[in-house]
């Protein structure tokens, strides 16, 4: 997630933009006006994070059917605003949750002032379902992993008082596998954040193919705004042919990693996204780095739409689109197996 930041980077016409997706942004963190909708010249794939932002993209992809694809899910952020024990009482929740050592009573004392009660995990994923059901094309995001994020007092204030707490792995696994499992069930791709981590998501992705087999190959993961190493990405390419990456350069152009990920991914399993909050922005964003992939990859640019084209002559769009479709479509090889190999290189 990202605030916004202006910027005029000039796009293509319009018969090229309209087959550019953002595949992963946030555009009811902000207002969105009647104009800002109109203006928009792609398609974006829309994130919930939270039980407030989950209705909002429901109503967006609703009245906007052609322009975005929802994704609904709850976030690792927030991941400790949800319970697995019923009927818990919300202090003992949190309580249990963050562990605090003596000298971090009085932060937790008045973090629990502004925690909501925590919703049972049972009500999030029966939730979930229902949003995922109404949508057929819905995906599930944005959900995932965050060993980093740690519990701000109050998550809406400017600027953020940080606590020394961070949500247990265990808790956010937890959370997040249920929602996976529900994926497979109905078929759902998903929009997955990893942020330090590494390990523990290729462990996921390794249990998952294993306990579901050829189902958990049938939906297509994206890793999105992926931070991953080379030599992890590489693995997981070779080992799980259903997952993908996106790259923003909100996030990913701060890293020096970005032209060797863009070099060392298959021309197949690239996305771009904008990862902002501004749908303003979103093509804008989302454009940038469609011209960072067709540079590292040298693939040209397309500055008009050609219909049925030869497959050689396609550039940086056509290809990116294609790879979404199929991200889309799924139902991938199954003939990939999990083995013991050389372990991932971790961060």
């Amino acid at each position: 997630m990202l605030m916004h930041v202006e910027s005029s980077l000039p796009l293509p016409p319009l018969d090229v933009l309209r087959h550019v997706v953002d595949v992963h942004c946030h555009p009811t963190d902000s207002d969105i006006t009647a104009q800002a909708i109109d203006n928009l010249a792609i398609t974006i794939c829309a994130m919930s994070s939270r039980a407030a932002d989950q209705p909002l993209v429901r109503d967006l992809a609703r009245a906007h059917p052609d322009k975005v694809i929802p994704c609904f899910g709850y976030h690792p952020w927030f991941s400790h605003w949800i319970s697995i024990v019923p009927g818990i009482p919300k202090e003992e929740h949190y309580r249990r949750l963050f562990s605090p050592s003596g000298k971090h009573q009085d932060v937790l004392d008045k973090l629990l002032v502004h925690l909501p009660d925590p919703i049972p995990l049972a009500d999030i994923l029966a939730e979930v379902r229902r949003n995922l059901s109404t949508i057929p094309r819905a995906m599930l995001g944005e959900v995932g992993l965050d060993r980093a994020a740690r519990v701000p007092i109050d998550y809406a204030a400017t600027p953020r008082e940080l606590t020394p707490f961070t949500i247990p792995l265990e808790h956010q696994l937890a959370i997040l596998e249920p929602q996976l499992d529900l994926a497979v069930e109905l078929r759902r791709n998903v929009s997955i954040h990893s942020v330090k981590s590494q390990q523990a998501t290729l462990d996921l992705l390794d249990r998952m193919h294993q306990k579901l087999g050829p189902e958990w190959q049938r939906i297509s993961v994206d890793f999105h705004s992926c931070g991953l190493s080379v030599e992890t990405w590489k693995a997981i390419e070779k080992r799980h042919l259903n997952v993908y990456m996106s790259l923003s350069t909100a996030i990913n152009g701060r890293s020096p990693n970005l032209r060797a990920l863009i070099d060392a991914c298959s021309s197949s399993r690239i996305l771009a996204e904008s990862d902002y909050q501004s749908i303003e922005e979103c093509a804008e964003r989302t454009w940038e780095m469609v011209l960072t992939i067709a540079e590292i990859k040298g693939w040209t640019v397309e500055t008009t739409w050609i219909e049925d084209s030869r497959t050689e002559d396609w550039g940086v769009v056509r290809r990116l689109e294609r790879n979404w479709q199929e991200f889309q479509m799924g139902n991938h090889s199954s003939t990939t197996t999990v083995a013991r190999q050389t372990p991932y290189v971790s961060s």
